[in-house]
């Protein structure tokens, strides 16, 4: 009890500091209380049921103590963590035969394709809420990810360079070309 309450005060990246040293199940208990809810909500979205987000869940925190010592610092915790769970919810899915991912996105004519302007970002914040739910999911996984990363969670250009591990410029041109495809989509639905 004496360590939990000395803990509180802890940043994410002492407490894993601490966990890791130690490999100290109670401290780990502390971060799972702090991070639970946000593992939870990403799990559902690759989820059937409540039940299978909660298997997700659990199995995300499994891995975790695991692999926490992969945790380098680079990032803040909350967007290593958000990454490790995208990443694993989508090995999962991929696993899953009867939940494969199906390429439904709308052939686009290439010229077409070039001519469009830029979606600008204010474009996104003004879609209907279950409009946009429904384009998500029609999104590839990869996109949907970046999207989320971006718009939901705040990460900045810089924290998903160093979680994709690639240049800025191709993360800018991920995040607009998944923007165009979300916007195309979108448009198409009632």
């Amino acid at each position: 009890m004496e360590t939990e309450d000395l803990c509180a005060h802890l940043s994410d990246e002492e407490l894993v500091e601490r966990i890791v040293a130690n490999n100290d199940p109670l401290l780990f208990g502390r971060l799972y209380d702090r991070y639970a809810k946000m593992v939870y909500n990403k799990c559902y979205g690759f989820a059937k049921s409540d039940g299978e987000a909660e298997d997700l869940t659990q199995d995300v925190f499994l891995q975790l103590f695991i692999k926490l010592k992969t945790f380098k610092g680079k990032s803040k915790f909350s967007t290593w963590l958000y990454s490790f769970t995208y990443n694993f919810c989508v090995n999962y899915v991929n696993r899953n035969k009867q939940r494969k991912m199906r390429d439904q996105s709308i052939p686009v004519d290439e010229t077409e394709y070039k001519l469009k302007a830029e979606v600008p970002d204010e474009s996104l914040y003004e879609m209907k809420a279950e409009k946009l739910k429904k384009a998500l999911e029609l999104i590839s996984v990869e996109d949907k990810s970046l999207l989320l990363l971006k718009y939901q969670d705040g990460a900045s250009i810089k924290e998903l360079v160093n979680l994709m591990e690639i240049g800025e410029s191709a993360v800018k041109m991920r995040l607009k070309r998944a923007k165009e495809k979300l916007m195309e989509i979108y448009n198409t639905l009632q």
